[in-house]
């Protein structure tokens, strides 16, 4: 017997009249698809879940989406422009999705994947760019013994927000100003949003 929990129920009926077709057929589907899927309200959203999530189906104004917690493997094969996750985006009908048997497959496939412990590849943050140590700030720094020592024992965030700050002046007195705040700031040990935290 599936398991419904009655929130999605309540989520589907008060959906605009749009979602609710999608929404339905959807969750026909998953259950046909995985008998022993569970049910879940989420990010107020509805999830299904089967050894970990497999999808949730969130509704929005002017349209809903169906967001497969695996879809980078789900759909690995399909060029970038014939993708369906690109495509479950943004539905408005269920003439935005593939037929039943296409559809099933992909929630087979996203239990398969649970079934086998298959964890969800997680992107690599972008290295952040180098930003390096202007000349002139280095010998204001260098003149100035106990602004130097602090700087060195700054966290890289804390190093390149004054890098920043220093090198977005325009006018040559604008750097020139900020040149001295700043060894002012550091030589106390302040970083440079210092107010702030």
């Amino acid at each position: 017997m599936p398991k419904k929990d009655p929130r999605i129920d309540a989520y589907i009926a008060k959906s605009a009249d749009f979602a609710k077709p999608v929404l339905t057929r959807i969750r026909r589907l998953v259950h046909a698809a995985c008998p022993d899927v569970t049910e879940a309200i989420k990010w107020s959203s509805p999830f299904y879940e089967h050894k970990g999530i497999l999808l949730a189906t969130p509704v929005f104004k002017k349209h809903c989406a169906l967001i497969f917690w695996k879809g980078k493997l789900i759909f690995k094969g399909f060029p970038a422009k014939d993708n369906p996750a690109k495509r479950f985006r943004r539905i408005i009908s269920n003439a935005d999705l593939p037929g039943d048997k296409i559809l099933a497959g992909y929630i087979r496939k996203a239990v398969e994947l649970n079934d086998a412990g298959v964890k969800t590849p997680r992107s690599k943050p972008k290295a952040r760019k180098e930003t390096g140590l202007p000349d002139d700030f280095l010998a204001v720094l260098k003149k100035n013994k106990k602004a130097l020592t602090a700087f060195e024992h700054f966290s890289p965030s804390h190093k390149r927000e004054y890098v920043e700050w220093i090198s977005e002046a325009k006018r040559e007195e604008t750097r020139t100003r900020r040149l001295r705040v700043a060894v002012e700031q550091i030589a106390k040990g302040k970083s440079r949003y210092w107010k702030y935290q």
